[in-house]
């Protein structure tokens, strides 16, 4: 009876972009967000204006089913809960982007079994009125990426003063990377768990061919440097020339060879000195 009750009014989403969210409200009673905080619609990026690298840096870090699942990734829920089961506390998430994309719009953030019930529900909603692509749409405009900044036109700005369309990969990595813990990682701090999720979502990239050895080369360069770990090699000063060398300093034998002992002093000599 619970599953066959309405809910929100999803088909609207097909054609109209949301001005707001639920967690954008639970955001506002926590005084997270500033007075004059923009709508959604005002900063609003269509799918066309956001790199394909980027749509496939975020699907390969939160969802890589996300293109043949019909909203919940039953597999996935099930090895994580048997995986936290074994553990005995939640190591592993399951939530696909259609999930997470209801719970941003319509749900709290409450954890329990009720909401991540009506969280199923409404994936499955999602999935019946809206395509692939138009969620995908929604969820790169209305996930968080940072206190008070939601959407990827506003986390590109943000965090590096451009578009999304000139992003370079190893910023979309960082921005991907915060996406699990926003309120706690920010692109702009080197933080040892965004870099380690960074550099796992680029091997995913690898391994699915989203990007050549030289793309992945660059971008691990980029990281790097951002971590600063990357320092330049110290500059070479090349020997000075045979002639310029003192001549009172003779270049060490390659072994050391015992001294020659010194001759035997006759008879009324004094002492050798040097």
């Amino acid at each position: 009876m619970w599953f066959s009750l309405g809910g929100p009014p999803v088909e609207k989403l097909a054609t109209q972009n949301p001005a707001t969210t639920a967690l954008i409200e639970h955001r506002k009673q926590q005084g997270r967000l500033r007075p004059g905080f923009p709508s959604l619609r005002a900063t609003f990026v269509p799918l066309a204006r956001i790199p394909e690298l980027m749509q496939k840096t975020v699907i390969v870090a939160e969802d890589a089913s996300f293109w043949s699942h019909a909203g919940v990734d039953w597999h996935e829920v099930r090895e994580a809960f048997r995986q936290n089961l074994t553990q005995g506390r939640v190591v592993r998430g399951a939530s696909t982007i259609t999930q997470q994309l209801a719970k941003n719009l319509f749900l709290s953030g409450e954890r329990s079994w009720l909401r991540k019930l009506r969280e199923f529900r409404l994936a499955a909603r999602l999935e019946d009125h809206l395509s692939k692509r138009r969620i995908l749409e929604l969820y790169l405009n209305v996930i968080e990426f940072g206190p008070g900044v939601f959407g990827i036109g506003q986390a590109s700005q943000t965090f590096f003063g451009k578009p999304p369309e000139q992003l370079t990969l190893a910023e979309m990595l960082r921005l991907a990377a915060v996406i699990p813990e926003p309120l706690r990682l920010s692109p702009l701090r080197p933080a040892p768990r965004l870099l380690r999720r960074a550099a796992t979502i680029l091997e995913r990239l690898q391994q699915y061919d989203y990007i050549t050895r030289e793309e992945f080369e660059r971008a691990e360069r980029d990281l790097a440097a951002f971590a600063g770990i990357l320092e330049p090699p110290p500059a070479r000063t090349p020997p000075p020339p045979e002639e310029d060398l003192p001549a009172d300093e003779p270049e060490p034998p390659a072994s050391p060879t015992p001294e020659p002992a010194p001759p035997p002093e006759e008879p009324g000599d004094g002492p050798v000195i040097e």
